[in-house]
Formats: C-alpha cells, sequence, structure tokens
C-alpha cells in the first residue's frame, strides 16, 4: 500500500496517521499539492508498462466502489430522521473537495434514498460553486486553506456528476446547490457553534454547518456531514475556539508513532521509476 500526501499541507496528526503505520504500507511525501498527488495516480493507471509490471488498485474516490460503503451513511443518516419524523422534505450538507463523499449521495438518490436535495460546501476552492453560477467548469490551482482536505482545484468526480445528470447544469442545479467560505467564516462558525452548543466542528464539518444554517428553506430538515475529528486539525481548533482541546486515545497513539516516509517530487517520471523498482 502506498499512500500519497502534499508536503506540508496536511496537519501533523494527519502526516502521523499516514506515516507511523509501517508494515506493507509507505508513505510518499509529494513535493506539490493534492491535485499533484492525484495527477499521479492516475497517470500511473494510464500507463500501459507500469500495468503489465503491477496490478494497481485506488482506495481513494478514483475508484468508483468506494461509492458503495459510503453510500450507506446516506441512508443510515435517513434512517435516524425517519425515526423522528423528519424525513419529509430532508436536504443533505456535504463538506466537497474532491466530490467523492456527495457523489456517493447522488448514488443513493439513484438507488432510490428519498433525499430532496443536496448542498455541496466548498471552501476557497469553490471550482463546483463557480459552476453552478456560470455553466462552465474552469479548474485552477487550489489555494490552500485551513479545511485543507477540501483544497482541491480540479475534483475528479466532477466528471461523474456531469455524467449522472446527462451533462446538463440545468438539472444539476436542480438538485444540488453551493456555497463557499473563507477561512475567517469558517472560523468564525467554529467559534459561535462551540460558544452556542458546545459542539467542537472541525472546519470542514463547518462549511457544511455554515451552508445548511444560510440555505436551508422553511419545512425542510437538514443533515450535515463531519469528515474528521477536530483534534486531527489540534492547532487550527484550539487558535480559534481560546481553549485547550482533548485528543481522542486513538489519535494520541499516533502521535508517539515515528514518522517514516519516501520524498517525492511531482514529476510522473519519478513516480514510475519508483513503482517499477519495487
Amino acid at each position: 500500500v502506498y499512500v500519497l500526501y502534499p508536503k506540508g499541507k496536511v496537519s501533523e496528526i494527519q502526516e502521523k496517521q499516514f506515516t507511523t503505520l509501517g508494515q506493507n504500507i509507505t508513505a510518499l511525501e509529494i513535493d506539490g499539492t493534492f491535485d499533484d498527488c492525484q495527477a499521479l495516480v492516475k497517470s500511473a493507471f494510464m500507463d500501459k508498462e507500469l500495468n503489465e509490471h503491477l496490478q494497481l488498485t485506488s482506495a481513494n474516490s478514483i475508484n468508483v466502489a468506494r461509492f458503495l460503503p459510503q453510500a450507506f451513511y446516506y441512508f443510515y443518516a435517513y434512517a435516524q430522521l425517519k425515526k423522528l419524523g423528519k424525513a419529509n422534505d430532508a436536504v443533505i450538507c456535504v463538506p466537497s473537495g474532491n466530490f467523492g463523499n456527495i457523489t456517493a449521495g447522488l448514488f443513493g438518490k439513484r438507488m432510490g434514498l428519498p433525499v430532496k436535495r443536496f448542498i455541496a460546501a466548498n471552501n476557497r476552492n469553490d471550482i463546483f460553486y463557480q459552476y453552478l453560477q456560470t455553466g462552465v467548469y474552469t479548474p485552477r490551482p487550489s489555494i490552500a486553506t485551513i479545511a485543507n482536505a477540501m483544497d482541491v482545484g480540479d475534483p475528479s468526480n466532477f466528471a461523474r456528476v456531469l455524467d449522472l445528470y446527462g451533462g446538463s447544469h440545468a438539472a444539476i442545479s436542480a438538485e444540488i446547490s453551493g456555497t463557499t467560505y473563507t477561512n475567517e467564516q469558517i472560523a468564525e462558525t467554529m467559534r459561535e457553534t462551540w460558544k452556542e452548543c458546545h459542539y467542537l466542528l472541525d472546519p470542514h464539518g463547518a462549511c457544511g454547518f455554515r451552508a445548511l444554517k444560510e440555505g436551508l428553506k422553511p419545512g425542510e430538515t437538514g443533515v450535515f456531514l463531519e469528515t474528521a475529528h477536530p483534534t486531527k486539525f489540534l492547532d487550527t481548533v484550539e487558535g480559534i475556539i481560546g481553549e485547550s482541546v482533548e485528543m481522542p486515545a486513538k489519535l494520541k497513539a499516533f502521535m508517539q508513532g515515528e514518522k517514516q516516509s519516501l520524498s517525492m517530487t511531482k514529476e510522473f517520471a519519478d513516480f514510475k521509476s519508483y513503482l517499477l523498482s519495487l
């Protein structure tokens, strides 16, 4: 197993989760962005020589099989609403970067899940939001934000969303709306929610929660998806709420491990050469 991650663009605990596992898992620290990491993996799948040498597959949302177990979360969420008698006009809001999670939800809807509509919450990397406004998909280099798992400038699952709706901007816009938030807005939402509800959002979940607060219509019931424990972004979260936060034992255990990674450029030739040497 090879884990590619962008050098200097993940939190310390995120990095420790990749780099301390050892055994058959090797972390490759790529001198680039998430988009660069994804491009390397996609290029590997398209390379004839590599595919003759290795049997390659992916565990992230490049692999359509990822959506099947992920879609179950949406059915589970709907079941909870049903128990509460609040399943009519359900709206699900998903913090979105590479758009794998929300695509799983859209698959769920095609399988019969009676969700009224979806909201895709972006950070400053608002490529999908701009597409909804203009009908034009314009990928661009990603911008670093405090919601770093959503720092994607060319979401690979956009093509799947487009295909699900027959390439129709009108059909996509009818079922999916979008929002985009700055670091300041994300931090403000985290602070206010902690102060008012004593619920600790992580930066990604904060995008989802704010989008629901601002976008729910009368009669609708909203669900937002959290994507990570807030202490994965410990320094950011503590800096925003002005308090120390206790890290769960499972995450603490990762922090005790020793980082082991291989540095690599974002050039495909280097990645290919490494894989061929295995």
